[in-house]
This record gives structure tokens, C-alpha cells and sequence, in this order.
């Protein structure tokens, strides 16, 4: 039962390791969104699907093990604990990630309607209230 529960403890650790990195992750991914840097962006999705692959096959595994073990140890709940505390960390910065991404899509679709004068454009007027422009400056600049 010891060797169970050390295995137990080996995969949890793991898991905890690999939660780490992923957040390191998630935190390069946001400055690179942030400071719109598209090539790193690339890499960075493809190292969180690696880790996301070793995640869900640790979870697996461990699903297994923590079934056929009768005996919990407290270490072992401490780190069951520690791990969701992670995970629930990743997936909240997951969602601030995506959200940003999203606004940095939506600020460059409108900068890219005003570069080449789309019919209409929401600007601002001086009390911050929303107008929507013909965009005639654009179009008679003879530059």
C-alpha cells in the first residue's frame, strides 16, 4: 500500500509541475498578447496543448489510482488540494488571456475600418459619447 501511495504522491507532484509551467505559460502568453508580439503567440499555443495532453493523461492516471487505493494519505490530499488550486488558477488566467485577445482583435479591426476609411466608424466625441463618422477626413487626404 506504501508503493501505492508513493506513486500517488510521484503523479500528483508531476501534475503540480506541469500546472507550474503552464501558468508560466499563460503569463508569457497574456504579455505577448498584451504587447502584440503574433510570432511568439504560435509557439506558446502549441507548448500549452503539450502541456494540456500531459495534464489530462496525469489526471487520468491518477483517477485510476486514487479508485483502487483504499487508504488516503494526508500528504496525498494536501497535493489533491494543492493541484486544484492550480488548475483553477490556469483556467483563470486562461479566461483573462482570451478575453484580452479578444479586445486586441476588436482594437485592431477598428483601427484597420478607419486606416482604409470604411463607410462608417464609432469615434468619440470630447464627452466621450459614441458617434459614428463618414470617415470624409479620410477620404480626402491626398497623401
Amino acid at each position: 500500500m506504501a508503493d501505492h501511495n508513493s506513486l500517488i504522491t510521484i503523479k500528483l507532484n508531476e501534475q503540480i509541475n506541469c500546472l507550474t509551467t503552464l501558468s508560466e505559460l499563460l503569463t508569457q502568453e497574456l504579455d505577448a498578447i498584451a504587447s502584440r508580439r503574433g510570432e511568439g503567440l504560435k509557439e506558446i499555443a502549441q507548448q500549452k496543448m503539450s502541456f494540456l495532453t500531459s495534464i489530462s493523461t496525469l489526471d487520468k492516471e491518477l483517477s485510476k489510482l486514487i479508485a483502487s487505493n483504499d487508504q488516503q494519505t494526508d500528504e496525498n490530499a494536501d497535493l489533491i488540494k494543492l493541484t486544484r488550486t492550480k488548475l483553477e488558477q490556469c483556467q483563470k488566467q486562461n479566461e483573462v488571456n482570451a478575453h484580452a485577445a479578444h479586445q486586441a482583435q476588436l482594437s485592431v479591426k477598428q483601427l484597420k475600418g478607419i486606416l482604409i476609411g470604411a463607410p462608417s466608424s464609432m469615434t468619440y466625441d470630447q464627452a466621450g459619447s459614441v458617434v459614428n463618422t463618414d470617415n470624409s477626413i479620410v477620404r480626402n487626404l491626398k497623401a
